[in-house]
């Protein structure tokens, strides 16, 4: 039998390869965020998705839809992540759900070792839902060992609070000055969330690297957070930046494709809505 596999059809040049782009991040079992948000984000943007699972996150609809967590052994993820990293030259890696002060450590160990040139950080301090205190010890550990290697960083509002020390986020203005304090920090890239969280009739975003500062907004859809609109953005940005663009055009370019996701949302049996990925092409 021959093998044709390999080879283009005699006078057709060869498909360019899609530009690799890594996820580390939890599952997520409705479909709405977490890793197969990301999967799907990667390409509808036209990215070549791969993906280190890091736990599995499913709700209890018995619980009043509370999260249950089951963490990937140690070894499983760094298996996962050898392979990866083997087999692919990966144009941006974004890192969503942890979980644990373990999982932390061994992303961090790895990914410092491979210090890719965009790493896009999804910070989740904590699962919608969870009290803050049950998870205090992961989130200093995610600020301690992952925030250094990021070279862009999406907070939520909660998570801009955290990072920033502001005491209050409710105006634009509060927004840019935690973008302010969490690039400080770290160093990266600045896409600090506003949503729906802030008074007004647009979903701001405030972009800030440094130098650039701009305000990103969208109307808003409603006035509920929507599942899988952080993990979403954070995906895009992250595909962007492994297809070239720079880092404030990335920024627009997510934020415009996350606002269609939401116009576009799924409606389900849960207490929440979901971000559809589809939705950009959806309204084309």
């Amino acid at each position: 039998m021959t093998d044709t596999t390999t080879a283009p059809a005699a006078g057709r040049p060869a498909a360019a390869q899609p530009p690799v782009a890594l996820t580390v991040a939890g599952s997520e079992a409705t479909g709405g965020a977490g890793a197969q948000a990301d999967l799907k984000t990667f390409q509808e943007l036209g990215v070549f998705g791969s993906l280190a699972l890091t736990c599995i996150v499913s709700f209890d609809p018995a619980e009043d839809w509370g999260h249950r967590l089951f963490p990937v052994p140690q070894d499983v993820l760094r298996e996962q992540l050898e392979a990866i990293t083997a087999a692919h030259e990966l144009g941006a890696v974004k890192i969503g759900m942890l979980g644990s002060p373990a999982t932390i450590a061994t992303t961090a160990e790895v990914l410092g070792r491979l210090a890719p040139r965009h790493l896009v950080l999804d910070p989740v301090l904590i699962c919608k839902g969870q009290e803050p205190g049950a998870a205090l010890d992961t989130d200093e550990a995610l600020k301690a060992e992952i925030l250094p290697l990021a070279t862009f960083v999406t907070p939520n509002h909660f998570e801009a609070l955290s990072l920033s020390g502001l005491e209050e986020i409710s105006t634009v203005e509060h927004l840019a000055e935690a973008a302010r304090r969490i690039h400080e920090r770290s160093g990266a890239v600045v896409l600090a969330k506003g949503g729906v969280r802030l008074a007004g009739p647009d979903a701001v975003d405030v972009y800030y690297d440094g130098e650039t500062l701009e305000v990103l907004s969208e109307p808003k859809v409603g006035e509920v957070p929507v599942a899988g609109a952080g993990c979403t953005l954070a995906a895009a940005v992250a595909a962007e930046l492994a297809k070239g663009a720079e880092p404030l055009a990335a920024a627009r370019t997510a934020k415009a494709f996350v606002s269609a996701g939401i116009r576009q949302r799924l409606v389900s049996r849960a207490p929440f809505d979901s971000l559809w990925q589809g939705g950009s092409a959806a309204e084309r």
